[in-house]
């Protein structure tokens, strides 16, 4: 085993691997950026070394640095979390050339599934259906000759993409040649790859994904499926495991695992992976790609299942066979997570810096928090505003989802603004506690919530809220329970 490991990341992946190293006996370092230096993970670090500037460029993505850092503080391997490094083929090669150990797989699986379409490719060579789509990337014109016979609306995706990075969906033909720059650009931006493939879109599709552990060995298993239709800019906000629909409908849960270990076997993987899928509403599912690394969402598997997935990787990377077998995977209850975000859902979710002033975590049964903030902490702006994960656990959705609501409420994060009074609403809204979930929820939930043209900004009616509540007090129960929209407002201004 590892007597010493460097992480290669930052936030709250970082202090999450950083727990169950100290766990294992393994030493940890930590690597930060200017922005960093006060962050808990740099304290929770046994030694820590400093990258260099705020930007990523000159400091998480810096792969020299990285392993300079790792050669003086004699790490034998390097954990690379999620984001950032974690799905770079070229990183994972050079630690290997400098004699450390990448946690996780191979450079040639994460180059062979990195692209989205050699992806697919492997997908249909393994007979996993695959949503219809383009063959690589395309130019202008092939892209109108997808449209044109597939019909829109169609979704551009960057070929080395992930996270929502250089995806668009297009109405009309009209709005394809701006679509297609604007997603190429981004995509460049994001990966360094301007290429842009097509799929068709499916209408209100679930997102449901299945986390698979492999070793070096040949010996692979998947762990169910996780729901993360829950998303704001394709990027997922809420997860679940088991989803509600393959609770009401097991057998997807065996066909889809299966599908998924096929997918990653194709690729030579090794390690913890995630298979992502989409699922129609005929209950058909089509394979969307696969993420080779550890997923934000990680800790709800680990809790319906009993399982440390960080301790396996560890393991796995040290050359340990796994010694799980299919038929020893259980799952019990229901495990729900909600990512803490600093940020205004309520103004395009635009991300909100600045100082916690106040930090009250709720605590309890059934409750884990996976975070990276304190009091007197202050959010930088140059980094994803991810603050901490959310994660309950109880027998039962039903119960699952009254434990988080009280944990949302005992939730306090002042001197920002976060989306734990959104996540309120979600888990009181009636079409998601009857499982009924798909990507354009919380569009849709909006139009429901709050007036679809409000004539004032969020700014604004919170003024209000808090005049009526100056003024009138007992005025406000009354004016809240008229407009959620309304209390969200107060509520924001309030903290």
């Amino acid at each position: 085993m590892f007597r010493k490991v460097l992480i290669a990341n930052r936030g709250e992946i970082a202090v999450r691997v950083a727990r169950t190293l100290h766990e294992m006996g393994i030493g940890v370092v930590a690597v930060y950026s200017d922005a960093d230096r006060a962050s808990l993970h740099v304290r929770m670090a046994d030694e820590a070394e400093r990258l260099g500037p705020a930007p990523s460029s000159e400091s998480y993505l810096r792969i020299d640095r990285i392993l300079d850092a790792a050669r003086r503080h004699g790490a034998e391997a390097i954990h690379p979390g999620y984001g950032f490094l974690s799905e770079n083929a070229e990183f994972a090669a050079a630690c290997e050339h400098a004699g450390l150990t990448f946690i996780g797989p191979s450079a040639e699986s994460i180059r062979a599934l990195g692209s989205k379409t050699g992806a697919r490719k492997s997908a249909i060579q393994a007979g996993i259906p695959v949503v219809p789509g383009t063959a690589g990337a395309v130019t202008l014109e092939e892209a109108r000759a997808f449209g044109q016979a597939h019909g829109y609306p169609v979704l551009l995706k960057a070929v080395a993409g992930g996270g929502g990075k250089g995806m668009r969906r297009v109405e009309r033909e009209a709005d394809l040649e701006s679509a297609l720059r604007d997603a190429s650009s981004e995509a460049e931006r994001a990966f360094r790859s301007p290429e842009i493939y097509l799929e068709k879109w499916i209408e209100q599709p679930r997102h449901i994904e299945i986390q698979v552990l492999g070793d070096r060995h040949g010996n692979m298993v998947h762990l169910g499926e996780r729901e993360c239709s829950i998303q704001r800019r394709h990027q997922k906000v809420i997860e679940e495991s088991p989803s509600p629909l393959v609770a009401q409908h097991p057998e997807m849960r065996q066909v889809m695992g299966e599908a998924a270990i096929r997918a990653a076997r194709a690729a030579g993987y090794f390690n913890a992976g995630t298979v992502e899928l989409l699922v129609d509403s005929d209950r058909r599912f089509y394979f969307l790609e696969v993420n080779t690394r550890l997923q934000v969402e990680h800790p709800i598997t680990e809790l319906v299942t009993g399982l440390d997935l960080v301790r396996w990787q560890v393991e796995i990377a040290a050359g340990a066979r796994l010694t799980l077998r299919q038929e020893d995977v259980a799952w019990r209850g229901s495990a729900i997570e909600c990512r803490i975000y600093a940020e205004d859902p309520y103004n395009n979710f635009l991300p909100y810096p600045g100082t916690i002033t106040r930090l009250v975590r709720p605590l309890g049964p059934g409750i884990r928090i996976d975070g990276c903030i304190y009091e007197g902490w202050t959010v930088p702006m140059e980094y994803d505003p991810l603050l901490a994960k959310l994660v309950v656990w109880a027998g039962s959705r039903d119960e699952a989802m009254a434990r988080m609501i009280r944990a949302l409420g005992e939730y306090d994060v002042s001197g920002i603004r976060t989306n734990v009074g959104f996540f309120r609403q979600i888990f009181e809204d009636g079409e998601f506690r009857s499982g009924r979930l798909h990507t354009g929820f919380i569009d849709e939930f909006f139009a429901r919530q709050r007036p679809a043209e409000p004539s004032a900004d969020l700014a604004v009616v919170a003024a209000l809220a808090a005049a009526l509540h100056s003024a009138a007090p007992e005025a406000t129960p009354a004016a809240n329970a008229a407009s959620p929209w309304l209390a969200a407002g107060r509520q924001e201004l309030l903290r």
